[in-house]
């Protein structure tokens, strides 16, 4: 594969530039399995549709093009689930959850991840966090008949942000 560079100008970022050193969607480390794609979560509708609508320049077009978004203000209704299940940026900056390349968050990064950037530790730190998240996929399938989306909608919303499938728990 050709490597690529990216530039990014967006409303978080100027000037910031990746690389692309893996073909989309390919050679993940071999503990990341997750069950959707960035385009599958956006189309689902994911963060109140808030998520990254300035970034339609650094992500292929057919990711927005059932995406689920609102550019002026966050829509829990726009959620899958029709429930907010979000922190603000400020709760997770100050938790220290943000990675300085991806001021946006987990989210940011796998989908740069996806698109084929890969950050040497950065990378394992960030799977971790979303294998610690399969604690709620246990706290619904605990609590949850199988196919009951009205059990638990805010883990149920969590965990999609997470690219967890939870609409089959």
């Amino acid at each position: 594969m050709r490597k690529r560079i990216v530039s990014v100008n967006d409303k978080m970022q100027k000037g910031y530039r990746y690389e692309l050193s893996e073909p989309a969607g390919k050679n993940y480390l071999p503990e990341f399995k997750p069950d959707l794609t960035p385009q599958q979560m956006l189309k689902l509708g994911v963060f109140g549709g808030r998520y990254m609508t300035d970034c339609r320049k650094e992500f292929p077009k057919e990711w927005y093009t059932h995406a689920k978004l609102c550019p002026e203000r966050h829509d829990p209704t726009l959620n899958y689930f029709g429930v907010n299940a979000s922190q603000p940026l400020s709760v997770w900056r100050k938790k220290g959850w943000i990675y300085k390349d991806d001021p946006r968050g987990w989210f940011q990064w796998y989908c740069r991840y996806y698109m084929g950037r890969r950050i040497p530790g950065e990378d394992e730190k960030q799977v971790k966090r979303w294998k610690a998240i399969q604690r709620h996929m246990a706290q619904v399938r605990k609590h949850c008949r199988i196919g009951d989306e009205s059990c638990r909608p805010k883990q149920r919303q969590a965990l999609l942000h997470w690219a967890y499938d939870s609409r089959k728990l």
